[in-house]
């Protein structure tokens, strides 16, 4: 058995190797066919198409979104420093804030009998990666004594990418978390008051707490003697 086992090693291991290199060559060529090879129609001309689309599911919670406009700014420098240009763009932006609901569970969440409040120990608030609508562009000036097609290329993506470095920085400044704590407090709040109000709570508060709220002494004002799924748990019995 060893024996059949070490005369076959070989020729399996070869060919687990060319499969592994057959497929990456196969995700290598539909990568690059993707973002890369142009489709055509029949006389030649570019045609605008789905080139490939996914869809997923997500359990996050959108509790607001930042808008604004954004202006950007780009250099490009070629011929050995002899062709300078520059582009100046403004446009339209968006960045959507979140809380990912997936982990929430029984044990995020109390209740304080006394003040008949049910408290949500809530994951915190996240932005999205900024929306930037680029169709929309109201300023576009490029200067230089010669722009070429490449420096002008280059130039749109350093000021995109310029814009949405700026757009992120502004959303996850710390008015901004703050301001979208308070817009996902409220969503929470609403989301939970339904299964309570279902329950027979529906006189009870929702009280919402974000990571960087939950210190201790923040907590001691809370009275919290029963986990939450004990007191459904009570609350079933009892009918």
């Amino acid at each position: 058995m060893a024996d059949s086992l070490k005369r076959y090693a070989g020729p399996i291991v070869a060919a687990l190797l060319i499969l592994a290199v057959g497929g990456a060559m196969l995700v290598g060529w539909q990568r690059y066919n993707r973002d890369y090879v142009v489709s055509v129609e029949d006389d030649g001309s570019a045609v605008t198409k789905i080139i490939a689309e996914r869809i997923s599911g997500s359990a996050s919670l959108r509790v607001s979104q930042l808008n604004g406009t954004i202006q950007s700014t780009a250099r490009d420098v070629r011929g050995f420093g002899w062709l300078k240009s520059d582009q100046v763009v403004k446009m339209p932006f968006s960045v959507d804030y979140f809380v990912d609901l997936s982990g929430l569970s029984a044990d995020n969440l109390e209740w304080d009998e006394q003040r008949r409040t049910l408290i949500v120990n809530a994951p915190d608030v996240t932005a999205g990666k900024p929306n930037l609508d680029e169709a929309r562009r109201t300023l576009v000036r490029t200067s230089g004594l010669f722009v070429t097609r490449e420096a002008g290329e280059a130039l749109s993506r350093r000021a995109s990418a310029h814009a949405e470095v700026r757009a992120r920085a502004s959303a996850r400044s710390p008015e901004r978390m703050a301001q979208a704590r308070e817009y996902g407090r409220a969503a929470l709040a609403k989301l939970m008051s339904a299964p309570l109000a279902a329950m027979g709570y529906g006189d009870a508060r929702v009280l919402v707490t974000f990571p960087p709220e939950r210190k201790a002494d923040n907590r001691e004002q809370w009275d919290v003697t029963t986990p939450i799924n004990e007191v459904l748990a009570n609350k079933r019995r009892q009918r």
